[in-house]
């Protein structure tokens, strides 16, 4: 694996109804998984589907 990770260093703050929230952290606890992880995933797809470079 030759590719290095860039820093985690910034915060998106979102507001979302609380049963929701506490749905999706349970699931992804159910799944091994971070919410933080499940959301920068969907980050990073959603800017590939658009067709566009993450900028640096």
């Amino acid at each position: 694996m030759g590719t290095k990770k860039k820093p985690k260093n910034s915060q998106l703050v979102i507001r979302i109804n609380e049963d929701e929230r506490n749905d999706f952290v349970s699931l992804c606890d159910e799944l091994d998984t971070s919410a933080a992880r499940e959301l920068r995933r969907f980050i990073r797809s959603f800017i590939a589907e658009q067709g566009q470079e993450p900028k640096n």
